[in-house]
């Protein structure tokens, strides 16, 4: 099975402090994979390595095959076209509408007349499940779903394979965060998406993870969901077991 995310021999650190040291990882095509640790275990450290926003001591990330720090402008740029993203907040641009923030990637990377821009963008609101109403609308009207389904439907502009979630469910009542958890297993097999989410919602990863990585004292234990949920190290016995 191709393997679209490989981290090899990762090594981040802030002064005295080590958050990760020879940390490895992959993730195969069509696998939802989900990344769990305490707090300070650095997941969203680790997320921003492989996008390439945080420049690591050593080691090396692949995405697609091609080492990011041996890329040039101009194939980083693809590289990153061929991902999407969405943050734990949402990351929404307040002054723009719906229609407006899922449009942005498409305006970087895509050269299409508005009335091309505005039928895509409707395009990828109603594939998140939005009506059509909510695309004039400004995030401070949006309840915390929405939010979260527009962002998704920015990752999802440009057509990629490969999915980045940063907590997709925090702050979402028990029904909505299974809502999204459905919503994204359906786009998952429906358009072949590879999903590498952050997440501390128990519930979401017994839903939609077919394999985990757990951070613990700077490395990344990864196996399947059962193998994980019966692993004997403490940390992760607490969390799926506790």
């Amino acid at each position: 099975m191709t393997t679209l995310v490989e981290v090899r021999g990762l090594v981040n650190r802030f002064g005295r402090q080590s958050v990760h040291q020879n940390l490895d990882m992959q993730v195969a095509e069509g696998e939802v994979f989900g990344i769990v640790g305490g707090s300070g275990s650095g997941k969203s450290v680790l997320l921003r390595s492989i996008l390439g926003l945080q420049k690591p001591r050593a080691g090396t990330v692949q995405l697609y095959g091609r080492e990011l720090k041996s890329l040039g402008a101009a194939e980083l740029r693809e590289v990153k076209a061929g991902y999407g993203v969405t943050f734990q907040h949402g990351a929404l641009f307040s002054a723009l509408t719906v229609l407006q923030n899922v449009q942005l990637p498409m305006i970087e990377h895509l050269r299409l007349e508005r009335r091309w821009l505005d039928e895509l963008a409707m395009l990828k609101l109603r594939l998140v499940g939005l009506e059509p109403e909510a695309a004039g609308k400004f995030p401070a009207q949006l309840s915390g779903g929405m939010i979260k389904r527009v962002a998704l439907a920015r990752a999802l502009a440009l057509d990629p394979r490969l999915l980045f979630l940063d907590e997709p469910t925090s702050g979402l009542d028990p029904i909505s965060a299974a809502a999204f958890d459905e919503l994204l297993l359906y786009l998952q097999r429906e358009l072949k998406l590879t999903v590498v989410m952050i997440t501390h919602d128990l519930d979401t990863i017994f839903r939609t993870c077919t394999r985990v990585g757990v951070l613990v004292e700077g490395r990344m234990i990864s196996d399947t969901l059962a193998g994980i949920a019966n692993n004997t190290q403490p940390w992760i016995h607490a969390y799926f077991q506790g």
